[in-house]
């Protein structure tokens, strides 16, 4: 069952659901507008001619962007960047996000894969987003970038998030590079 504005305002009210940051008129019919953090990750060129996922890599540098300015999005180029609000969704809820329609009508991809927040999560959002369009987008941190729809579990999740050995985002604060090498640490392939 995904939530109503009517059950979002009361899972927040309580503090159930936890958006930090949130912005005036953000609560929708059946999701959360989030809006865009001022931190992205472009990748560098690199030497190696591959990368194995189950080594370390961090093959991205940090760009911090200062208010008031804005961030070219080229096309053909692949980022992540986050959303500016820190979430924490309870055990009883899973949440997606999908990006703005307004974006993908020009090209922009807010999120490639891995949409799917699970119950028990807490942090910020990273977004993997590229440009298929034809021309550079300028993006503005603190526009809106995604919706967060959340859906109600069943029952409560036996293993949340926040309880799982394998959780390697937990907490995050911006965006952050793949740790997907933590899963062949973790004996998890």
């Amino acid at each position: 069952m995904i939530l109503s504005d009517r059950d979002i305002k009361e899972h927040l009210r309580t503090g159930k659901l936890v958006i930090e940051g949130l912005g005036k008129n953000r609560i929708k019919a059946a999701w959360v507008d989030l809006s865009l953090g001022n931190e992205f990750r472009i990748f560098k060129i690199s030497q190696h001619p591959f990368i194995d996922v189950r080594k370390p890599i961090d093959n991205t540098e940090k760009v911090v962007v200062s208010e008031g300015e804005t961030f070219m999005l080229h096309p053909g180029e692949f980022i992540l960047g986050h959303v500016k609000e820190k979430i924490s969704i309870p055990d009883d809820l899973a949440a997606y996000i999908d990006g703005q329609s307004s974006l993908g009508r020009i090209g922009m991809v807010v999120h490639i894969t891995a949409g799917y927040i699970d119950p028990g999560y807490s942090g910020a959002l990273t977004l993997e987003m590229t440009n298929v369009g034809k021309l550079p987008i300028l993006i503005h941190p603190g526009m809106k970038i995604c919706k967060l729809v959340l859906f109600k579990l069943s029952s409560p999740a036996e293993v949340p998030y926040h309880k799982r050995k394998d959780a390697k985002y937990y907490k995050q604060t911006g965006a952050e590079a793949t740790q997907i090498h933590k899963d062949f640490e973790n004996n998890s392939h």
